[in-house]
């Protein structure tokens, strides 16, 4: 029989794999490639989730390691900004190639020209850092000296948005100017060393099967289509790989019916295990790794419209009491002081806002270290 799994041992679970019962003390390119691709389009969210998932991190750390190539910041699942490794970027980037892909087309059927302009991108961007204008400047140039490589109302349609769609692709990833990395989100773009196109990339197979487990050492045990939902793609691929692998993975059922899926020797802790206050950056992968209707292991659905917002597509950042979201914060600096405001939904439990207080303290500290003073209020 199969065993059935609560949403608090799911939470347990998902916790343990995030380093957020007991955090990470590892480098931090261990850690990224350990918690799954991070949702990046909040580029100061990055430091918070580390931090909060880590025993020792500065956001220098995060900064160093992309200045040296290990980490991976541009264009990845679901066309969404990511924080990868370099080492496990070539399957993400296959795996969101076949999304985004039909992004560098915006009307009809791709033309053969529309691939020989990517390829000559690749070759601009090579390993210069190029900015939009740059691309740009670029493909029209290209287009000039081409006349009949593609369709005409392609290149129109193209021109209407920029020519977007070229350098909103997983081969190039994000960089800043003059290669320092910081509190800025960095506009540039740098080809990889691998792309997708590239012989040295895995096939489309192997790269959903590497991305699937990924998503499951990180966030399961997991549905299929939580795994699709995460990683952009369709669920009958998804369905016949977890038919495949078969008993290379554990099987589970969570409170519905659904089947779960996981890697046999990811942990499963005790469900009353103890999780402490910690707090999440905007678009935190956690919130999203799941089914939109499917995420009751960490997000209460009382909450979901408070989390969200809607109208404009953001996931304000948020805090876990007893493993779960129990409200919002934000954080600002004024006059050299740094503030950061707790918003709980409901009331907060005296134990729970001195266990918040202090690690708001600390992650203000981290963030802001040049501040003359910190301040933790709650609404």
């Amino acid at each position: 029989m199969t065993e059935r799994l609560s949403d608090r041992a799911l939470n347990r679970a998902l916790l343990a794999r995030q380093g957020l019962i007991e955090p990470f003390d590892a480098p931090v390119l261990d850690v990224v490639e350990a918690i799954g691709a991070m949702q990046g389009q909040a580029w100061p969210a990055l430091p918070v989730g580390l931090w909060s998932r880590m025993t020792s991190f500065a956001p220098g750390d995060l900064y160093a390691a992309l200045e040296a190539g290990d980490l991976r910041w541009g264009i990845g699942l679901r066309g969404t900004l990511h924080l990868v490794s370099a080492r496990q970027h070539p399957a993400y980037a296959v795996v969101a190639g076949g999304l985004t892909a039909s992004w560098h087309r915006a009307v009809g059927e791709t033309s053969p020209g529309m691939d020989e302009l990517r390829r000559a991108v690749l070759a601009f961007a090579g390993p210069q850092s190029r900015t939009n204008d740059e691309i740009r400047d670029f493909v029209e140039a290209w287009v000039t000296d081409h006349p009949d490589a593609i369709d005409s109302a392609e290149v129109e349609a193209q021109r209407t948005v920029g020519w977007r769609p070229i350098h909103r692709w997983s081969a190039l990833t994000r960089v800043p100017n003059g290669g320092v990395w910081g509190t800025k989100a960095p506009p540039d773009h740098l080809a990889v060393p691998i792309p997708p196109a590239s012989r040295l990339a895995p096939s489309a197979d192997r790269a959903i099967e590497d991305v699937a487990r990924r998503h499951l050492g990180a966030f399961g045990p997991a549905a299929v289509e939580d795994i699709a939902s995460w990683t952009g793609t369709s669920t009958p691929p998804l369905r016949k790989l977890v038919d495949r692998l078969g008993d290379e993975l554990a099987s589970f059922e969570d409170e519905s019916g659904r089947t779960l899926y996981d890697l046999p020797g990811a942990p499963r802790p005790d469900p009353e295990t103890p999780a402490a206050p910690r707090l999440l950056g905007a678009f935190d992968s956690m919130l999203l790794a799941y089914a939109p209707k499917r995420r009751a292991r960490i997000m209460p659905d009382a909450l979901r419209d408070i989390v969200y917002q809607r109208g404009n597509l953001q996931i304000r950042p948020s805090f876990l009491v007893d493993g779960l979201v129990a409200g919002t914060w934000s954080a600002d600096v004024r006059r050299r002081e740094a503030t950061l405001t707790l918003r709980p939904v409901g009331r907060l439990e005296p134990p729970a806002g001195k266990g918040l207080t202090a690690r708001a303290e600390g992650l203000l500290a981290a963030l802001h270290p040049a501040a003359k003073a910190h301040h933790v209020l709650i609404e």
